[in-house]
Formats: structure tokens, sequence, C-alpha cells
């Protein structure tokens, strides 16, 4: 940046997290789609709602009106205009855990400054897919076709939280082949595997390590489908909790092991069957 000189910034942001900040100011944590993660400063956000309304609750999706300063890290934050919020619907303790866990994935995985539009679509889509499927109503403001499409879709949390998983690991390049053991090398297509939290790769059943868990051949066969087909296109099918649980728990590990710490927003979804 230019000596003495101000850089403002509009464009399309997810909220990830606020935190008190001096006396009346917050903190905001922002994945925008053409800086990646920002960090900045909402000033008096604490007394005063005019320039920021309901826009800063986390998994908010806005049109971020912000200013680079010189020599500084933090961001000044002038005001948000909500494109799509999670208020839309009503919210219950399943929904919140899965907005949560959107939002804290992006949180502790993306980079200062790393913008990647491929991330920043997935987690807006899987994020509207929530509030869409459980609760029928619009899934955002915006003209995305494919975004519209969700609104119609008949499915549940399920569906959008164990997508949002596998193209999470799968974008930040975290995602195992499942088709061979890492330990012989054996064709493993059509079959059942066994995966550890704590170790990369899939093995046969010969070659699992001590505490390995099941990743049955039906959950690998979905883990494929979701691979090639949009959201809205299996959105279409009945997604009760019980279907993949077993992928879902896998690709939540893969996203724990990889971030080195276990994520507090999916306790909540390992209570469930």
């Amino acid at each position: 940046m230019a000596e003495g000189r101000q850089i403002p910034h509009h464009g399309e942001a997810i909220v990830l997290r606020t935190w008190p900040f001096h006396e009346a100011d917050l903190l905001v944590s922002l994945f925008t789609r053409d800086q990646g993660k920002v960090k900045g400063v909402a000033r008096h956000a604490m007394k005063s709602r005019r320039r920021f309304g309901g826009a800063l609750e986390p998994s908010t999706h806005v049109r971020a009106h912000y200013t680079e300063r010189p020599r500084q890290d933090l961001v000044r934050l002038d005001s948000f205009e909500i494109v799509w919020s999670p208020l839309t619907a009503p919210i219950d303790y399943l929904r919140t855990a899965g907005l949560q866990l959107i939002v804290e994935v992006l949180e502790e995985a993306m980079p200062e400054g790393a913008l990647d539009d491929n991330i920043f679509r997935l987690a807006l889509t899987c994020l509207t897919a929530m509030a869409a499927a459980q609760f029928g109503c619009p899934g955002s403001g915006t003209s995305d076709p494919g975004l519209q499409n969700l609104s119609k879709a008949p499915t549940t949390i399920w569906l959008p939280i164990t997508y949002f998983c596998l193209w999470m690991n799968r974008l930040m390049g975290w995602m195992p082949e499942l088709n061979h053991c890492s330990a012989c090398g054996l064709d493993l297509r059509s079959q059942a595997v066994h995966w550890s939290p704590t170790a990369d790769g899939v093995t046969c059943h010969d070659d699992r390590r001590p505490g390995s868990r099941t990743l049955s051949a039906a959950s690998v066969a979905e883990s494929h489908r979701i691979a090639r087909t949009p959201l809205h296109d299996l959105a279409a099918e009945p997604w009760p909790p019980t279907r993949a649980a077993d992928l879902r728990a896998f690709a939540i590990a893969v996203l724990e092991r990889h971030l080195e710490r276990r994520l507090r927003s999916a306790n909540a979804l390992r209570e469930q069957p």
C-alpha cells in the first residue's frame, strides 16, 4: 500500500466470527470473495446498529464496504448490506451447529488474504441450503440459479454438511484416495475401507490400524457421487441423519486432522445417529 493511502473495498463476504474489541467496537473476521479472509474493526457496533444492523451475525452473506489503512493489519469496516441472513429462517440446535461448522472451518482453514472463489461458492451454497432445505424458505437474495433451486429441495441439513466437509477436503488437498489401500496398494473399489483419525489414507481389512473405523462400500460410492454431482441434484433425494453418517464422520475427522484441532461445532452433530 502506498504511504498514507487509504484503499476502499466493496464486495461480497461471509461473516465468520466477531469479538468484543475496546469499549463498544467489534473485531470481525470476514471471508471475502475478492480478498480472502480479512479482519477489521466495526466501530461502535455494540452501541449502534445503524451501519451494520443484523449483518454481523456469523454465517451472514453481506456486501461489505471497508477500507484498508496504511500500516494497519486491521481494516476499517464502514458498513454492511445483508444479501442473505441465517435469521431468515427459524434457528434450532442442529441447524445452528451446521452453520457454525462451516464458518468455523473457514476461520481455521483459510490463511489471511488467501482468496479462493471455489471455497467461497461452496460455503455460500451450503449455508444457504441448510436454511432452504430445513424450512422450505427462499435460499438467498442471490440470482444464482443453483442457489435458487435449493429452496425447492426436500432435503435436510445432513446433506449440506456432508457435501461441504467432503468438498472442503478436496479443495484444500486433504481428501485421501479411497480406491486403494495406502499400506499394500490393494484395489478397494466396491469394498469397505478402514481409516484412522491419527493417520493418512485408508487401508484394507488386513492392514487396518489400531483404533481404525470402517467406511462402508455404500458410503465410499456416495463420496464419489458427491464429487461429481451438484448439491441441488442430490437434494432431490431424502437425506436422513443415518444416510452416509459414517462418511460424514470420516470427512469431519479428516478436517480435524489437518486443522490439528477438534471442531467445537461438530460436537452436536456427533451426537446424532
